[in-house]
């Protein structure tokens, strides 16, 4: 095998660099479409569980309309009895102290009747709250959906970028000597997909520390790969 100058190296390095930039953007990206779409499906779930505690609340409401009806119709029931034994009486005291328990029945009558006028009110509240619910949940499912489909696209349309990417990163890898490579894949996994930045005004556009103006002849002298001190990726010139 020829041997590739340090010239040529950085030249093959830079080219598999921006290759690999759009590799790294793309998997990051692609990693944050299952966060953001559980993220989207939690949401969604916790108003699910918002609507089904005011449906629950509308049930407890309705239970309780339900037994307070009853009660409404044992009392008049009662009442009824009261007033038929009213015919049947023969003294003035009876009559007084009968007449004190129809109108107790009657006051405990209405008291139920208010009780019962006042669930109504919370039962249309309610009622409002959960017809609310329910057509702010269908249009968030509505939005999901949507979503979902437009995440699914994204994935596909990323996977097929991901596929050409590759394979020119196939085409540059035997380009490139060994030993720089693995230097270089190092750096790339430790740096978060950058391993191989410019020097511009003596600065690392890696790291934007300070380039000594020895390492910066050292870059141009082209006798082997130079590193940034600070943050340990391959430096180069533009012009270099």
């Amino acid at each position: 095998m020829a041997v590739i100058s340090i010239r040529e190296q950085i030249a093959n390095l830079i080219e598999l660099q921006a290759i690999d930039a759009k590799i790294y953007a793309l998997n990051k990206k692609m990693q944050a479409i299952p966060v953001e779409l559980e993220k989207k499906n939690k949401e969604f779930e916790a108003k699910k569980s918002g609507l089904n505690a005011l449906e629950e609340k509308n049930k407890v409401f309705l239970v309780k309309k339900k037994d307070r009806e009853l009660e409404l119709a044992v009392k008049e029931e009662g009442i009824k009895k009261l007033q038929s034994q009213l015919f049947a009486i023969k003294t003035n005291k009876e009559y007084t102290a009968l007449l004190k328990e129809i109108e107790g029945g009657k006051a405990d009558k209405s008291l139920i009747e208010d009780q019962i006028l006042g669930i109504f009110d919370e039962l249309d509240s309610v009622s409002a709250e959960v017809n609310k619910e329910k057509d702010d949940l269908a249009r968030e499912k509505k939005n999901l959906d949507k979503d979902k489909s437009e995440f699914d696209s994204a994935l596909k349309t990323m996977e097929q970028e991901l596929v050409i990417f590759n394979a020119k990163r196939s085409q540059v890898v035997p380009k490139i000597d060994r030993h720089a490579l693995s230097t270089y894949e190092r750096i790339l996994k430790n740096k978060d997909g950058l391993a191989v930045v410019k020097v511009v005004d003596n600065s690392c556009h890696g790291c934007f520390m300070n380039v000594t103006h020895q390492t910066v002849n050292e870059i141009r002298m082209l006798d082997r790969l130079v590193t940034c001190e600070a943050c340990s990726r391959i430096l180069y010139e533009e012009n270099g």
